[in-house]
């Protein structure tokens, strides 16, 4: 008999003893029940009850809430998992404490938990709100998790915290105030679907996070949308970053990942910064509508971009460097809204290089004082004779292949949590 058909005749006599309990909104009723439940146990509370108390979960159950409130009334974590296969549904969770070196949460899965299911859980005003600590292939989905926003936003906890949690997944949450949406700390082999974060520092804040999937969110009116950090072979995918202040997406210190047909509208500084990050391939991308579209510094190197949409920027690119950086690829550039190029063959493809920099951006960003001398004749005779000769430019990017129309990738959309 092998191992795996061993454990399941050891656990079939616990299943097959496996109830549904209903567990009456009275003093230590649900504390008790968990301690009783057996394996397989379903623990249905009263629709819209209120029960008061943390709990601890050991053993394989389901707690069906229908609406029920669980308050912790603000000792540790208000639900704390440490048995495999458990199943969360229908709850409101309230009432964490405010410590635990900054982890007490609504739920936690620890790290002796295994493949966990939350579901469909209003997770309200708790230090963290969902905390995915060492446990695997945990299912965090369609769940309303509202922070606390009576803490400097620094101070708050993060909406989901991922630490050491391969495999876990966390889909189709709405997330708003707290820190940051979803903080992953060191983990891999993670996917963060479909969600939407508001109000928040970073929407999804990566770091020591490997080959993992970021694809499909929606980001409005955050610091920052899309923060991947010290990370290697990230895909980020169809996301929306919508009037985020600071940077739609940051890449700190990330290498060999591939940025796909994301959209960033309306955003404050930068649609993008890249920082120190290489090898990594940016391809049907929207970047519209930022004071800089991209910004990449500290020698990174190594980048692709083909096919994205540069619109309406202040700064298409800012990059100062003294060789030549190609951002086209057989023979297929990017769209440039601010490039006054033909096509007489009418292949799509404009007939003219596209330059987004000259000398005179290289000393407007190192003399910034500069600037007052932009309208003066000195400054435009250098720039006109930049444009007739581009042998006298320094260096930068260059598009050998700018496209003649955009193409917007498809933006996702919302359906509220009901």
């Amino acid at each position: 008999m092998n191992r795996a058909l061993a454990l399941l005749v050891l656990l079939l006599p616990a299943v097959a003893g496996a109830k549904e309990v209903a567990v009456p909104p009275q003093a230590n009723a649900l504390v008790q029940a968990v301690q009783k439940a057996r394996a397989g146990d379903i623990l249905r509370l009263s629709k819209d009850a209120l029960y008061k108390g943390a709990i601890v979960i050991s053993v394989p159950l389901t707690i069906i809430g229908n609406g029920a409130t669980i308050d912790g009334q603000g000792n540790g974590s208000v639900i704390t998992v440490s048995a495999d296969d458990v199943t969360l549904r229908g709850l409101t969770v309230i009432g964490s404490g405010s410590g635990g070196e900054g982890l007490d949460a609504g739920i936690t899965l620890d790290k002796t938990t295994h493949r966990a299911l939350v579901e469909g859980n209003r997770v309200l005003l708790n230090l963290v709100g969902i905390d995915i600590h060492g446990a695997t292939d945990a299912l965090v989905t369609h769940n309303y998790i509202e922070g606390r926003q009576d803490r400097r936003m620094n101070d708050r906890g993060n909406g989901v915290y991922v630490w050491n949690a391969p495999g876990s997944k966390v889909i189709g949450n709405d997330v708003r105030y707290g820190r940051d949406g979803i903080f992953v700390n060191t983990s891999h082999d993670n996917e963060f679907n479909n969600n939407r974060f508001r109000d928040l520092r970073f929407a999804v804040h990566y770091m020591y996070a490997n080959n993992s999937v970021v694809s499909g969110n929606i980001s409005e009116g955050n610091h920052l949308g899309y923060a991947i950090m010290y990370s290697d072979n990230v895909l980020i995918q169809s996301n929306l970053s919508d009037g985020d202040r600071d940077h739609g997406i940051m890449m700190n210190y990330t290498n060999k990942g591939k940025v796909v047909d994301n959209t960033v509208l309306h955003g404050g500084k930068k649609c993008v910064f890249i920082y120190n990050s290489h090898h990594n391939s940016f391809t049907g991308n929207r970047f519209e509508g930022c004071q800089i579209g991209i910004h990449f510094t500290a020698g990174s190197e190594g980048n692709n971009f083909i096919k994205n949409a540069f619109i309406g920027n202040r700064t298409q690119v800012k990059y100062v460097g003294s060789k030549w950086v190609e951002w086209s690829k057989d023979g297929v550039g990017n769209y440039w809204s601010d490039h006054m190029a033909y096509d007489l063959n009418n292949d799509g493809i404009a007939d003219t290089a596209y330059r987004p920099n000259d000398v005179m951006d290289q000393i407007l960003w190192s003399q910034p004082a500069a600037k007052s001398l932009l309208g003066s004749p000195a400054v435009q005779l250098i720039r006109w004779s930049q444009s007739a000769f581009p042998a006298l430019l320094p260096g930068g990017v260059i598009d050998s292949a700018p496209l003649m129309k955009p193409a917007f990738p498809e933006i996702p959309l919302w359906e509220e949590i009901k």
